[in-house]
């Protein structure tokens, strides 16, 4: 399965600018083989570089970072130890204790501290934080919304003349089942819907 390629045809181009995810891998899984072939490890080096982001592209339904929803997706399809451990630790979700793990982290740096990398990563970046806040304030009854924790969470504040406690539960339900349906994302992104109520109190 993890022998080809093809499997993984997902752009990460915003505006013509955005460095596919595809040329992204190739990238790293050349850069990776380079450093591997010194000792004796070719094939892994260029596999693993191939692996290292899968979990990008995984089902939202996943929980974690994208590193450790790949490693254990590859582990149910039977990659090697090895393998799962360097998808795993090239974000140091886990210590790397071995030669693939810090040679495909290394080659990964490499990749995002090319020429227009970081500018790249901030507009993708900021446009998904952007996406989410435009899909929950389109819903009636909400005050204003916040993506927080790199859009892995949303504040969203209602008006208390419009939306009621109870109302608050289908809220986010229906907030959740747009994002789900409009945006693609790794891992999963939690909806939690504020409705504050004041007391004013005046001692003279």
């Amino acid at each position: 399965m993890f022998r080809n390629a093809d499997y993984i045809a997902h752009r990460r181009e915003k505006d013509g600018e955005i460095q596919s995810l595809v040329d992204h891998l190739d990238g790293v899984s050349t850069k990776t083989g380079e450093f591997a072939s010194k000792v004796g490890l070719k094939e892994q080096g260029e596999l693993i570089g191939l692996l290292h982001d899968i979990g990008k592209v995984i089902d939202a339904s996943a929980e974690g970072s994208h590193a450790v929803i790949g490693a254990d997706f590859a582990k149910k399809y039977g990659e090697s130890p090895d393998i799962v451990h360097a998808i795993r630790a090239h974000h140091d979700d886990e210590k790397p204790e071995s030669v693939l793990a810090h040679l495909v982290a290394a080659a990964d740096a490499l990749s995002g501290a090319r020429p227009g990398a970081r500018k790249a990563m901030m507009e993708s970046y900021v446009s998904r934080l952007t996406d989410i806040e435009e899909i929950v304030n389109s819903f009636e009854g909400v005050s204003k919304s916040y993506a927080i924790s790199g859009g892995r969470e949303v504040r969203v504040f209602v008006e208390n003349d419009r939306v009621s406690d109870e109302e608050t539960v289908l809220l986010s339900r229906d907030i959740a089942k747009k994002i789900e349906e409009e945006m693609s994302y790794p891992g999963t992104i939690k909806i939690t819907v504020l409705r504050e109520t004041k007391a004013v109190g005046i001692a003279k």
